[in-house]
């Protein structure tokens, strides 16, 4: 990965099918994420790979791990990390293990790293359905931290699960920002991104993030045309270097959002490091991948 010829690092995809066309989530989940979000393609791994690589960025790519919330069965992490493997100038595989899965989990974790060079793990409280602070996932911040490899938070509402009756179980509340605040707290060196602007905590993720060195904000889910004036601001100052491009793709794609982003009062020093260089440096991308 030539780090120095990208336009841009998008630290937030989603893998939602398999190569055998087993979908991330159940039939139901994705219908009403579709009427929330609206239909998209839904792209294997090669083609969001040919897709970054035509627009010279990179993308970090995962799925999510709720078998315990939710019985429906996971995409393979494996899967997902061999095929970002293949296509590893543009794709840097992120996975995603159920916190649920206690110390096999971290297991599972270990050797993700170790064996498949994974690069991070993506969470999302709500649909696995614990809290962020709960000790039952602290096996599996240890091994993360460990490794240095990084944690990511779905913090705010989500559209998952939008409209159907209960919401199909799916609890806002494990989506507070300030419950990763004690993750931070008890792990201090653990990598942390709060993704997507954090409605309706925004002024608390600003604050976790300004407060703990290790916590980042990704911008994706949103177009940059709704984000808060607050988030602005912070974006471009305490926090011009903790803040970081994602998308959302296939949900939000990244035209649409950069399209919006150019029209953001972002100060030209910092657009780059947004869109590219704060992303690198957190990634932990050597000098030798910016020279492969």
């Amino acid at each position: 990965m030539n780090v120095d010829e990208l336009v841009a690092i998008d630290v937030h995809t989603h893998a939602e099918v398999s190569k055998d066309g087993h979908g991330s989530l159940s039939p139901a989940l994705f219908g009403a994420s579709e009427e929330y979000f609206g239909a998209h393609e839904q792209p294997t791994i090669p083609q969001m790979a040919a897709y970054y690589r035509e627009r010279q960025m990179a993308a970090v790519v995962f799925t999510v791990d709720a078998e315990h919330a939710t019985g429906h069965p996971r995409i393979s992490n494996e899967e997902i990390a061999e095929s970002c493997a293949e296509h590893a100038d543009v794709l840097i595989p992120f996975a995603s293990v159920d916190p649920w899965k206690g110390r096999a989990g971290a297991r599972e974790a270990r050797r993700l790293i170790t064996d498949y060079g994974v690069r991070g793990f993506k969470f999302h409280p709500s649909i696995q359905g614990f809290a962020p602070n709960d000790p039952l996932a602290y096996p599996l911040y240890e091994v993360i931290e460990e490794l240095g490899a990084i944690a990511l938070f779905h913090t705010g509402q989500t559209g998952i699960g939008a409209g159907v009756p209960g919401g199909a179980g799916i609890r806002l509340k494990y989506s507070n920002p300030m419950l990763v605040d004690d993750v931070a707290v008890d792990f201090p060196h653990l990598k942390i991104i709060l993704a997507h602007p954090s409605f309706p905590w925004q002024d608390e993720a600003l604050a976790v993030a300004t407060h703990k060195p290790s916590v980042h904000i990704d911008l994706s889910g949103w177009s940059p045309k709704y984000f808060p004036p607050q988030l602005v601001r912070y974006a471009n100052t305490l926090l011009k270097d903790k803040v970081l491009f994602g998308s959302d793709y296939p949900v939000i794609t990244p035209d649409r959002w950069l399209a919006d982003f150019a029209k953001l009062d972002i100060k030209p020093e910092v657009r780059p490091k947004i869109l590219k260089d704060n992303a690198a440096r957190l990634l932990g991308l050597t000098p030798k991948e910016t020279q492969s």
